[in-house]
């Protein structure tokens, strides 16, 4: 067997999966709560807005699990998927430590590793990359992708951490003009 062979089975598998993870979050499908539900989970965790994280997080996995999967645009694919992952390890797994057993990192952990891979090594012969020769990849586009993943990730974070204008102290709120 070889290893294009291999590469594509793993962004078969990956890709697919992060498809059903999307469209859980954007449509209910496969026993996923749609944007309300999930947007009422990602509140608890401090996603604030919630429904507008759970419409991008669902974006973010199925967009990227398509073209992860056809092997199009990889590192774009590992960027966002590198994303979402950084954002789930960050908000919902960290303080649980690193083993999923105990609803850890660990899972998430290992597919950003192989997304950074498939980054490095790039999709191999059997994708759209190759066919359309737009294939980009080696340490630079790797990097670009974590680097990317994580830039998205802390900007998503970072907006959800600015409480809403009704919280904020009221010195830091713009100054009403007075009715005439």
């Amino acid at each position: 067997m070889s290893q294009n062979f291999g590469r594509l089975i793993v962004r078969l598998v990956i890709g697919g999966l992060f498809i059903g993870h999307g469209t859980q979050k954007l449509f209910g499908w496969f026993g996923g709560g749609g944007p309300e539900a999930t947007g009422q989970y990602f509140e608890g965790v401090g996603l604030r807005p919630g429904k507008q994280h759970a419409l991008a997080a669902g974006t973010a996995e199925a967009g990227g699990g398509v073209l992860l999967a056809a092997g199009l645009a990889t590192p774009v694919a590992a960027a966002s998927l590198i994303g979402v992952m950084l954002t789930a390890i960050r908000k919902v797994h960290w303080e649980r430590g690193p083993w999923v057993s105990s609803g850890g990192f660990e899972y998430n952990a290992v597919l950003v590793a192989v997304l950074f891979a498939l980054a490095e090594r790039g999709p191999g012969k059997l994708s759209l990359d190759r066919a359309l020769g737009t294939e980009r990849c080696g340490e630079r586009w790797a990097l670009l992708a974590l680097g990317a993943g994580a830039a998205g990730s802390y900007l998503a974070t970072r907006i959800s951490e600015e409480p809403p204008s009704e919280q904020r102290p009221a010195e830091s709120r713009e100054p009403v003009a007075a009715a005439a």
